[in-house]
């Protein structure tokens, strides 16, 4: 039973029985935490509330944080004030952005500057400072270190390269035996993944963001086009018709499996690919994306998490003092540590505890300060719409449904219809 299906009273009551609540003390800060890094959170939350003096009610998310969604906008269209905190991902900003707490006289200038600049500016709407980055996430490319060092080949800097680089290892692995080698496999099924694919290839080659900061469609333009038809051109030549169906995990498990060269995916994959035991462990390097265009910045999209606090919360003050402290450089550095998740405060991406957990981190600090954002502020309540559409135009480019020009043009048309009616 999916917990979007409650009513907001059962559905707070399920959320409320699997909770853990400290002793009563001068505040409660009731937060939600993660499936899957529960301890982690509960963890701070709870260092947080012995050393403050306070005490924390910690409630479980949904697994599928898409579940997640109807439950904050239920509780936050009620006012109610059963949460202070909540777990907040990028794209749910400009959804979510009356509902969240002002931040930006509340905490100190030097506390957010500590941050990424994207990760700041995302969390940005109208002047008001919405939640603190909490941990990092931006597209990357996974390579195998040994099969380019077999074929002399460079790291790739741009797409071209890339489509080059991944023919040549492919065809010189299959004529040694291994006919099912691929070159590069990414996401390709028409959903959030594929949006977030598609972006970093439109935006690395200077066609934009689809929408941009004003609320301006800018999708139908030449370059948007070009990078599209690059990546069409990657189907059953160096990435395979499955990959029209792939996510992260089954295009995850094809790179893991050894069967081929490139892979784009989230940082995650640097500590499934080096578990013990696996294949790959020693062969994997990491990189920022490649860019469509010379004078282009590598553009992984934007994939952060933040913790913001409630309009309606009636313990502001403890609230905010909580998710300073779990978003706090000390906490990062515990997080990147022991569970491997990247840091949103730029300075620990030279610090060598975290480096020794995650060497790859020292190599790709461009890419997590150059990630680039969808455009979910801008679109507000509107933006799941506005994926959709992208993903599904950006398919049928793929498939050869469309040509690329047409699409662009079309699905601007779309998007400008949907703008008048939504008024974003």
């Amino acid at each position: 039973m999916k917990i979007a299906t409650l009513s907001l009273t059962a559905a707070l009551a399920v959320f409320a029985a699997a909770g853990t609540e400290a002793g009563a003390e001068a505040a409660t800060v009731k937060l939600f935490c993660g499936a899957t890094d529960y301890d982690l959170c509960s963890s701070a939350a709870e260092a947080w509330a012995k050393q403050s003096g306070n005490a924390v009610s910690i409630n479980k998310m949904p697994a599928s944080w898409d579940d997640a969604v109807p439950l904050y906008q239920q509780m936050l269209a009620a006012k109610s004030t059963d949460v202070d905190v909540l777990v907040i991902d990028v794209i749910w900003m400009g959804m979510l952005k009356n509902h969240l707490l002002d931040l930006g006289t509340l905490v100190p200038k030097e506390e957010v500057a500590a941050h990424f600049p994207t990760t700041i500016d995302a969390a940005t709407i109208d002047g008001q400072l919405l939640a603190l980055p909490w941990y990092m996430d931006t597209g990357l490319i996974f390579y195998r270190k040994d099969l380019l060092e077999k074929y002399g080949k460079a790291v790739p800097k741009t797409w071209a390269e890339l489509t080059e680089t991944a023919k040549a290892v492919q065809d010189g692995e299959r004529k040694a035996g291994d006919a099912d080698m691929w070159g590069f496999v990414w996401q390709g099924k028409s959903y959030e993944g594929l949006t977030c694919d598609a972006i970093e290839w439109v935006a690395s080659t200077g066609g934009g963001t689809i929408i941009d900061a004003k609320g301006d469609v800018t999708i139908d333009n030449p370059k948007a086009a070009q990078a599209l038809a690059l990546a069409h051109g990657w189907i059953d030549t160096i990435s395979p018709q499955g990959v029209l169906g792939y996510d992260e995990e089954s295009s995850r498990a094809v790179f893991e499996s050894g069967k081929a060269v490139f892979l784009r995916n989230w940082p995650y994959v640097w500590g499934t690919s080096q578990a013990a035991g696996g294949a790959l462990v020693g062969k994997v390097g990491v990189a920022a994306l490649p860019v469509g265009a010379a004078g282009e910045k590598s553009s992984g999209c934007l994939g952060p998490a933040y913790l913001g606090v409630s309009k309606y919360s009636e313990n502001k003050e403890a609230a905010v003092s909580l998710i300073r402290y779990m978003t706090g450089a000390a906490d990062q550095k515990r997080r990147a540590i022991q569970g491997a998740y990247n840091p949103t405060v730029s300075a620990l991406y030279e610090d060598p505890e975290v480096l020794a957990k995650l060497p790859f981190l020292k190599d790709t600090q461009a890419a997590f300060a150059d990630s680039i954002a969808r455009p979910s502020a801008a679109t507000g309540a509107s933006y799941n719409r506005v994926s959709q559409a992208f993903s599904k135009s950006v398919h049928a480019v793929l498939t050869g449904d469309e040509q690329p020009d047409a699409a662009v043009a079309a699905l601007a048309k779309e998007l400008d219809r949907l703008r008048q009616r939504a008024k974003w």
